[in-house]
C-alpha cells in the first residue's frame, strides 16, 4: 500500500519535476546562446569569448536575433508555468516580457537609430580603449583582441550609415539638436596626437610581464589600427552625419512628428513603464498632480529656512548665491561625495540585512563624455573580476557645480549607495536567479527603487541641513517634471524650448542642465518615465502592506524582499510581493 501511494505521488509530481527541469535548462540555453548575439554585452558580462568583436547590427545579425527569440518564444510558451516554484515564475514572466519586447523591437526597426549623443558603440569604444573599464588589459591575447575590436570599428561604422540611411528612407530619423550633439563627441575621440588620444592609453599601461618584443609589437599594431582603420572611420561617421544625415533629421523634437512615431513611442512606453493599462495621458496627468505636491512641500521648506520671498524668487537665491556654490576643484565635488558616504555607512544595517561585496569607486566623467553629461551617474561592477562599480561625477566647472541641484545627497543615495550599487550589485551577486537575470534589465525596477530610497535620507543620516532636503525634493520634484516633458515631447504637447522652460519654471535648475535633460528625453523616449512610475509603485505597495501587516510590517524584511529576486516589471513584482505579504511579511 505504501509502495502504491509512493507511486502515486511520485507520478502526480513528475510533471513539476519535468517543468523544473526543462525551465532551468532552458534559462541557461537562452542566456549561452544570447552572448554571441550580443558581443558588447558579453563583454559586461564577464564573457570574454567575444572581446574582440563588435556588434555589427545589419540585416543578418537582427535576423539571427529574431529567429533566436522566436525560438526561446515557443519553448518558453511549452512549459506549463503553474508548475513552477515562485522564483522560477519570476524568471519565467522576466524573460516572457524580454523576448515580446526586443521581437518588437526587432518590428518597429530601432536599429535604425544606431546612435544619439548618450549611447553607442563609437561613445562605448572611448571607454573600452581607457584601459579602466570593462576591456581587458591584462595579457597579451587581451591586448590583441582589443586591435581586433578596434579593426571592427571600421564595419560597424559602415552599417552604422547604412542604418541611418535606412532610417532616412522611411522617415524615421532623429532631431536636428541631438545630431549637432553627437559630431563634437565623435570628433573629441578622433584626435590624432597619441599623447592626447585615449586609444593609446593602453601602451602606456602595459602589465610588468610583458616582454620588450610584446610591446614594441602591440605598438605598431596599435598605430597601425588606430591611424588607418580607427580614426579614419571615426572621421568618416563625423563627415556623414555633418554632409548627410544632419540634413534628413527632423526639425521636430519628438517621435509623434514620425510616421510610425505613435507606435514607437508606445513600444518605449511599455518598455519603460512596465505597467498594463497605463496610457501616457494618465501618466502625464499623474506627472502634473506630483508637480504640484511636491511643489507644496518645497514651500514648506523654504517657510523653514526664513527665507523671505516666492518659491520663484528661492530657485534664483539657491541657484545664484555663491554659498552653494562651494567648490573650486574637482577633487573638491569628489570629495563631497565621499563625506556623504562617510555618514550614511553606520545606518545602513538599520534598513538592509545584505550589503553587496562588489567594491565601489568614486570618479569623475571622462572628458569625452562630459560635456552631454547633465548629472552624476553608477557604472555596475564584476565582483567575480575584482571590477569596481563606479559612481561617475561630471564636473565640467567644479565652481558652478551647485549643492542643492542636484542634490549631493540625494544624488549619492540614489545613484551608490544604497542605490543602483547595493540593488545592482547584489543581483549580480544572487546564485539563486539564472544568469540571463544578472544584469539589471528594467529601468521601471532600478530607477523606481533607486529614487524610493531617496525618501529614507533622513533615516541615513542625511537632510538635516534644511538645503539639502531642498535638493532632495528638487531631485523628486525633477523626475515628476520627466513625467511631464518626455510625454509632451512625444506626443506633440511641448517642443524642445517649451520643456525647457517648464523646467526652469518649476525647479532649481540650471539652463545648461535643463537644455541637456530635455535633450536626453528627446534620445531616450520613455527611459525617464522610469523613475517616478517605479517610485510610485513601490511606495504604493509598501503602503498596501503596512496596512495589511499592521504592527507585523517590517521595513527591513520589505527592503530585503524587494532585492531579493533581482528587477522585474512591475506587474510581477506586485505579485511576488503580494505572496511575501500573504505569508507574513517576513
Amino acid at each position: 500500500m505504501n509502495v502504491k501511494r509512493i507511486a502515486l505521488s511520485f507520478l502526480m509530481m513528475l510533471p513539476i519535476l519535468c517543468s523544473y527541469g526543462q525551465v532551468k535548462q532552458l534559462f541557461e540555453d537562452y542566456y549561452k546562446g544570447l552572448q554571441p548575439l550580443f558581443h558588447e554585452d558579453a563583454t559586461y558580462n564577464g564573457d570574454h569569448r567575444f572581446d574582440d568583436q563588435l556588434d555589427i547590427e545589419g540585416a543578418p545579425l537582427i535576423e539571427k536575433r529574431k529567429q533566436f527569440f522566436l525560438s526561446y518564444q515557443r519553448r518558453l510558451q511549452a512549459i506549463d508555468r503553474n508548475t513552477l516554484s515562485e522564483s522560477d515564475r519570476i524568471s519565467y514572466d522576466v524573460l516572457a516580457f524580454n523576448l515580446q519586447d526586443m521581437l518588437e523591437g526587432i518590428r518597429l526597426h530601432t536599429a535604425y537609430f544606431p546612435m544619439t549623443q548618450f549611447f553607442s558603440t563609437a561613445l562605448s569604444m572611448g571607454q573600452y580603449g581607457s584601459g579602466s573599464s570593462v576591456q581587458p588589459f591584462k595579457t597579451v591575447e587581451d591586448y590583441e583582441n582589443w586591435a581586433r575590436r578596434m579593426s571592427a570599428f571600421e564595419e560597424w561604422t559602415d552599417t552604422t550609415i547604412a542604418n541611418f540611411n535606412h532610417g532616412i528612407a522611411i522617415q524615421m530619423v532623429l532631431p536636428k539638436a541631438l545630431v549637432r550633439k553627437m559630431i563634437p563627441q565623435l570628433e573629441a575621440l578622433a584626435v590624432r596626437d597619441p599623447a592626447k588620444s585615449i586609444f593609446y592609453r593602453p601602451l602606456h599601461q602595459f602589465p610588468a610581464s610583458f616582454s620588450a618584443a610584446d610591446k614594441k609589437q602591440l605598438t605598431a599594431r596599435y598605430a597601425a589600427v588606430i591611424n588607418t582603420q580607427l580614426l579614419p572611420s571615426y572621421d568618416k561617421l563625423v563627415a556623414y552625419l555633418k554632409d548627410t544625415y544632419l540634413a534628413a533629421a527632423q526639425d521636430h523634437d519628438g517621435l509623434s512628428a514620425l510616421p510610425n512615431g505613435k507606435a514607437l513611442y508606445e513600444y518605449y512606453f511599455r518598455r519603460f513603464t512596465t505597467t498594463r493599462g497605463l496610457t501616457p495621458e494618465a501618466l502625464y496627468q499623474t506627472g502634473l498632480q506630483e508637480v504640484a505636491r511636491i511643489t507644496a512641500e518645497m514651500e514648506k521648506v523654504k517657510t523653514k529656512t526664513g527665507f523671505n520671498g516666492t518659491l520663484t524668487e528661492f530657485f534664483l537665491f539657491l541657484k545664484t548665491d555663491p554659498q552653494f556654490r562651494p567648490f573650486k576643484t574637482p577633487e573638491e565635488v569628489l570629495q563631497a561625495y565621499r563625506d556623504i558616504y562617510t555618514k550614511i555607512k553606520p545606518h545602513i544595517n538599520d534598513l538592509f540585512s545584505h550589503q553587496p561585496a562588489t567594491a565601489f569607486e568614486i570618479k569623475r566623467v571622462e572628458a569625452f563624455r562630459e560635456a552631454s553629461q547633465a548629472g552624476a551617474s553608477y557604472v555596475p561592477g564584476n565582483l567575480k573580476e575584482n571590477r569596481p562599480g563606479i559612481f561617475y561625477v561630471p564636473v565640467r566647472d567644479a565652481s558652478q557645480v551647485n549643492v542643492t541641484f542636484y542634490g549631493l545627497e540625494a544624488t549619492f543615495i540614489h545613484e551608490a549607495v544604497p542605490g543602483h550599487h547595493f540593488q545592482i550589485s547584489l543581483q549580480q551577486e544572487n546564485d539563486q536567479i539564472p544568469s540571463f537575470r544578472k544584469q539589471p534589465g528594467f529601468s521601471v525596477f532600478t530607477e523606481g527603487y533607486a529614487l524610493y530610497v531617496e525618501s529614507l535620507g533622513e533615516q541615513l543620516g542625511c537632510y538635516s541641513d534644511p538645503y539639502q532636503k531642498m535638493g532632495a525634493l528638487n531631485n523628486e520634484l525633477h523626475r515628476a517634471i520627466r513625467l511631464v516633458t518626455d510625454i509632451g515631447i512625444h506626443t506633440g504637447k511641448m517642443t524642445r524650448e517649451e520643456a525647457i522652460q517648464y523646467m526652469l519654471t518649476h525647479e532649481s535648475i540650471s539652463e545648461d542642465i535643463a537644455i541637456a535633460e530635455t535633450e536626453r528625453y528627446m534620445a531616450m523616449p520613455g527611459q525617464a518615465l522610469s523613475y517616478k512610475t517605479g517610485e510610485l509603485k513601490i511606495k504604493a505597495l509598501r503602503a498596501k502592506y503596512e496596512k495589511q501587516l499592521g504592527d507585523e510590517f517590517n521595513q527591513k524584511a520589505f527592503h530585503d524582499a524587494l532585492l531579493a529576486n533581482g528587477d522585474m516589471p512591475l506587474y510581477v513584482l506586485e505579485d511576488y510581493l503580494d505572496n511575501w505579504a500573504a505569508q507574513g511579511g517576513k
